[in-house]
């Protein structure tokens, strides 16, 4: 039974024997479900593949269709959780087909922050306001949504202005059924209701100066912030909410990439894992493209009409 993997792409492991093992014998180990011992933590950890088992590749919902599998990603500000779900869209082929084609779609959790009063507005604009915080989250829209794709029904997420810390004004982004749907944000394991929908939960984990540098990087250049900005709210609300709120959820992580996007070892085992799961949905006929109940228009939970 998988325990947790460390995927930190190491030079080399031990098998059950004492022997010597490469990466790539690791991965084929992994992706054909062998017992393999992978280091690189005070304790090792003793995994049977990464190869959950298929028959969870399809869950019957009470509407008698089969839902999606569902894959959370979760990790620190600026971790690369981003990076890691378009890496997985773009070695599946998925990130050019069209929205209402993909096997395989992503959720970002920053999509569901809630509106602010205007009180608190004028904090998020001096840095003051902790969008760390769960509190920050309309996770009622968050569970509808996930809700509407578990049931294989068409929804829509709000789009979020980072200028203006504020979802924009009636523009919202369709969201079609899929085989596949990845939630990546900071607190996708936090609340329980939605953690417990993961068959796979992965955690990304990179070291908090680099999180750090990204983060500025990312603020200054796409968010228009200036520096002193970013590192009060950083020191006054990321840094604690990521040590009280985040980094407590990683043990409840199935898998943990150290370096997120950079590690192409452990996305290729994610990726080829996915595959495994559209196969076996694909060779069941229970694919979301294919199925009678995927609607083409209609009320959903969220909104969507």
């Amino acid at each position: 039974m998988l325990e947790r993997i460390f995927l930190n792409g190491g030079s080399s492991s031990c098998n059950d024997d004492g022997g010597k093992v490469s990466n790539l014998t690791i991965a084929a180990c992994l992706c054909n479900n062998k017992k393999t011992m992978i280091p690189g933590t005070l304790t090792p950890y003793i995994v049977h593949g990464l190869g959950f088992p298929l028959k969870i590749a399809t869950r019957m919902m009470s509407n008698g269709t089969y839902g999606p599998f569902m894959i959370g990603i979760a990790g620190g500000t600026a971790s690369g959780k981003t990076s890691v779900c378009k890496k997985i869209m773009e070695q599946l082929g998925e990130a050019i087909v069209s929205a209402d084609k993909r096997k395989v779609v992503c959720i970002v959790q920053d999509c569901f922050y809630r509106k602010l009063s205007p009180e608190e507005s004028a904090d998020a604009a001096l840095g003051l306001f902790n969008f760390d915080h769960p509190s920050a989250l309309d996770m009622d829209l968050m569970k509808n949504v996930l809700d509407d794709l578990m049931h294989n029904r068409m929804t829509q997420v709000p789009v979020y202005d980072f200028t203006k810390n504020a979802p924009k004004e009636n523009e919202f982004e369709k969201i079609y059924p899929a085989d596949v749907v990845l939630v990546e944000g900071i607190l996708s394991f936090y609340f329980p209701e939605i953690r417990d929908l993961f068959q796979m939960k992965i955690f990304v984990d990179t070291d908090s100066d680099v999180r750090l540098c990204r983060r500025i990087q990312r603020d200054v250049g796409d968010r228009g912030r200036d520096i002193n900005t970013i590192l009060n709210q950083y020191m006054a609300t990321v840094k604690p909410s990521f040590e009280d709120f985040c980094l407590p959820t990683k043990k409840y992580a199935d898998v943990v990439i150290p370096r997120g996007s950079d590690n192409t070892v452990a996305v290729g085992l994610i990726v080829q894992h996915i595959k495994e799961v559209l196969a076996a949905r694909n060779g069941n006929g229970t694919h979301a493209s294919g199925m009678a109940g995927r609607p083409q228009a209609g009320i959903s939970r969220s909104g969507l009409h």
